[in-house]
């Protein structure tokens, strides 16, 4: 039977919060990545009555199991998280392409899904809801009726939230400055990590470019060394000459697959290490940013609305009322009562959506030393990579000696002319 999986969380993730008030938070990037680490992996294709589907195994420490899910059921849950946590930062899906679906871009998507689902994991309030614990837990296959259930049984955080109508109390007086001020800050920080992501992109695949060349290289030389055309009469004296170049050039493809092997493996490295650890954070910016957007399109619209509709009511309660019937002015008088209702909602709504926003900006903040990770990360791919790279040209060189044997088999490597060219060093 299906099953969902009761987990605690693990105390050292915790998020802690100091006493007094409940809007700081106090955090470490260590606590956020001990809350759990999910593993998203492709299964073989299956083929469905049109298409073949796609299908992903998640794997979830913290919960100790693997569930299998589609495309759409992250969309379903993307979705009901939005409408759980709206003032929350929920990173964004990756797009869906239903025709024309290549390799490269089923793995890109696997990618994303992998850090959307881990930055959601690591979020304190996410990690806590029962619509986590569902997808990363859940064995049934109507995982999106569920999802739905649960998001239909209990309102949006401002409905469950204990402290949402006190919110405005924990605020600081400068709250919108400071909210200006984060928000330019983050912007700033998102153009400068975006271009670094191009440059480790760029860097990655010429690391993978260059594996490439060195196999081939590898296999030209190999080539040239098994060519069996025969020399011309007049070439005989160089019979034996060319014939030792040829037996040491079609050795050398082995020592250059290896050099190609461990350019592939720098590559491949600094792609998982680096530039997925710089989308993630992009991820997580874009996220923010999309959040604020949201509190001032959407908490600070209706909040701005709401005062002009009561303001109408108002002036048309005020009008001549001897030409109206008393069922319509009891009507307009509870309308005017339930706005009344309406603007103190969005009020208390406007200050919890900033109580969110002030937390979810501490949150990007802790995530910031993530940084650190990522440059040691570059620069130990580097140094492994060159010095393993080193190794093997080493190792290489000695081959190389037949190459250069002079009369009487002694060595004899080209030198390089002087800058006057007149003589050889």
């Amino acid at each position: 039977m299906p099953q969902v999986i009761e987990q605690g969380d693990p105390d050292p993730s915790r998020m802690q919060r100091p006493q007094g008030n409940p809007l700081l938070l106090s955090c470490t990037l260590q606590e956020l990545l001990a809350r759990d680490t999910v593993q998203v992996e492709l299964t073989p294709e299956k083929k469905g009555l049109f298409l073949k589907h796609v299908e992903y195994e998640v794997s979830s420490q913290r919960f100790r199991c693997s569930v299998y899910r589609r495309y759409n059921d992250f969309v379903v849950f993307h979705d009901t998280l939005l409408h759980r946590f709206p003032y929350r930062m929920v990173p964004a899906l990756p797009p869906k392409r239903v025709l024309g679906a290549d390799r490269e871009f089923i793995e890109g998507r696997r990618r994303a899904l992998k850090r959307f689902i881990n930055l959601v994991a690591r979020h304190p309030p996410f990690s806590e809801d029962v619509l986590l614990r569902l997808f990363l837990s859940f064995s049934g296959s109507d995982v999106q009726n569920k999802l739905k259930e649960a998001a239909q049984g209990v309102g949006d955080e401002f409905l469950s939230c204990k402290l949402a109508t006190r919110a405005k109390d924990f605020l600081p007086a400068d709250i919108q400055s400071q909210f200006s001020v984060s928000r330019e800050l983050i912007r700033n920080v998102y153009h400068s990590f975006y271009k670094l992501r191009d440059r480790a992109e760029r860097i990655a695949t010429r690391a993978i470019d260059n594996a490439a060349d060195l196999l081939m290289f590898g296999k030209e030389l190999s080539a040239l060394g098994s060519d069996t055309t025969p020399l011309p009469s007049w070439a005989a004296v160089h019979l034996s000459t060319w014939g030792s170049l040829k037996q040491a050039l079609k050795g050398l493809s082995v020592e250059f697959a290896l050099l190609a092997d461990k350019a592939a493996q720098q590559g491949k490295q600094e792609e998982d290490n680096v530039v997925e650890k710089l989308n993630l954070f992009l991820d997580l910016l874009q996220s923010y940013k999309d959040l604020c957007e949201r509190h001032e399109k959407g908490a600070l619209h209706k909040h701005q609305r709401a005062p002009h509709k009561y303001g109408l009511m108002k002036r048309q309660a005020a009008s001549p009322t001897h030409s109206r019937e008393p069922e319509s002015v009891e009507q307009l008088e509870s309308r005017i009562v339930e706005q009344e209702n309406v603007i103190h909602s969005m009020e208390l709504r406007n200050y919890f959506s900033l109580y969110c926003l002030h937390q979810e900006t501490q949150l990007v903040h802790t995530y910031l030393p993530l940084t650190s990770h990522i440059l040691g990360a570059f620069v130990n791919s580097h140094i492994q990579g060159h010095k393993e790279m080193s190794k093997v040209w080493n190792d290489l060189k000695p081959k190389l000696s037949c190459l250069f044997a002079g009369p009487h088999g002694v060595l004899t490597p080209p030198q390089s002319p002087q800058e006057d060219g007149l003589c050889p060093r």
